[in-house]
């Protein structure tokens, strides 16, 4: 009682020097507050769909300029190979060679072009914070339907700091996202521990591109997260074996060039049909190995260009084309795959007005398409 007439004085005071005593949070408020925020991430992820093949888009270059027109063919043709979804600027598109003004308008052109056929995942990370949250406030406004946040670069941060850094990246914003944990080339790993304190503090956090030769730590997730937690592959060569443990999908190079035989497996699993994915993970087998002959995406991209996927095969410095010695070996690993030129033919997309998509907002809108379930082949 006396507790209670101290505060009511307290309040009195407070009134009488005109200053606004903020509202009583009850336990029970924050604990619904934190249910709705459950929920609505719940229904966004629903919505995504983050299930399945959602390959890691090639950036086509001509004359060292983003080709948006390419690029906007190859959105097309993943959506017509069955792909479930698009990840943009992922490892693949070579980001860092990216201005964030670049990256940002392939956000909005994949989203433009894919007109909610399927979902499109933004990478929105980088080695600076500030430039992280320019990435991903622009995916929020575009429209994307999660956002993939690589660990910072370069820095080495302790765990804490990881932790810091996301939670800071998650504020503003109900898209579901994932941590891309890549640490051969960041340089920096997350602990099981880092996922807990990100998952506990943050109901939107729904999963991780895993690109680790690590398959107990896909299984450790699975336990202490549940079957809903997003485990995406990263490494070709592990995606049957991940997939067999849980994962949910894959997020692959080799998605560029061969995107159906991908959505197959991915389908497959899902559907317990463990044979015939491992019989497509063998058929891909030596693909899969031929990413990693040089630096990704320098093997993806001259098979791509050889199968007439795309018109020129250019990178921007340090990245540089295959050389004749790799080029030789990549078009042994594609006759022995009885692939060739004629394997896919990539229409570029017609604009809206006769204009270009070198302008995302001027790319036509295809016909919306209802979304597809993973298994529904």
């Amino acid at each position: 009682m006396a507790r209670r007439k101290e505060t009511q004085k307290q309040q009195e005071r407070a009134a009488a020097a005109g200053i606004k005593a903020k509202p009583h949070v009850t336990k029970q408020q924050t604990d619904d507050e934190r249910e709705r925020v459950v929920a609505d991430a719940a229904r966004l992820l629903a919505r995504a769909e983050l299930r399945g093949s959602i390959p890691p888009l090639i950036t086509p270059f001509k004359n060292d300029e983003v080709d948006y027109d390419a690029y906007a063919a190859l959105v097309n043709f993943q959506i017509d190979e069955g792909s479930h979804g698009i990840l943009v600027n992922g490892t693949t598109a070579e980001p860092s060679t990216l201005t964030t003004e670049e990256r940002n308008r392939l956000v909005t052109l994949a989203i433009e072009v894919t007109a909610g056929r399927v979902p499109v995942v933004a990478a929105t990370g980088s080695q600076s914070l500030a430039e992280s949250h320019v990435l991903t406030e622009h995916a929020v406004a575009a429209g994307a339907d999660s956002l993939l946040i690589v660990t910072p670069y370069y820095i080495k941060p302790p765990q804490r700091g990881l932790v810091a850094y996301y939670l800071e990246l998650a504020k503003g914003h109900d898209l579901p996202w994932m941590i891309y944990h890549i640490p051969g080339r960041t340089a920096v790993g997350v602990t099981l521990d880092t996922l807990k304190a990100c998952k506990d503090k943050s109901p939107t956090f729904v999963g991780i591109k895993h690109a680790v030769n690590d398959l107990g730590f896909v299984s450790e997730c699975l336990h202490e997260f549940g079957a809903d937690f997003r485990v995406f592959v990263g490494l070709e060569e592990l995606s049957f074996p991940m997939m067999a443990v849980g994962a949910c999908g894959l997020m692959n190079a080799v998605g560029n060039l061969r995107p159906g035989v991908l959505a197959q497996m991915c389908e497959a699993v899902e559907a317990g049909d463990l044979d015939t994915g491992r019989a497509l993970h063998d058929q891909l087998l030596e693909i899969n190995k031929a990413v990693f002959f040089d630096t990704n995406p320098i093997p993806m991209k001259y098979m791509m260009k050889k199968l007439g996927l795309l018109a020129t095969n250019e990178h921007r410095l340090p990245m540089v084309p295959a050389t004749a010695d790799l080029a030789a070996k990549l078009d042994g690993v594609l006759e022995r795959a009885k692939l060739g030129a004629a394997h896919a033919a990539v229409s570029r997309p017609t604009a809206r007005d006769g204009g270009s998509a070198a302008n995302a907002g001027a790319v036509s809108r295809p016909t919306v398409a209802p979304r597809r379930k993973t298994a529904a082949r």
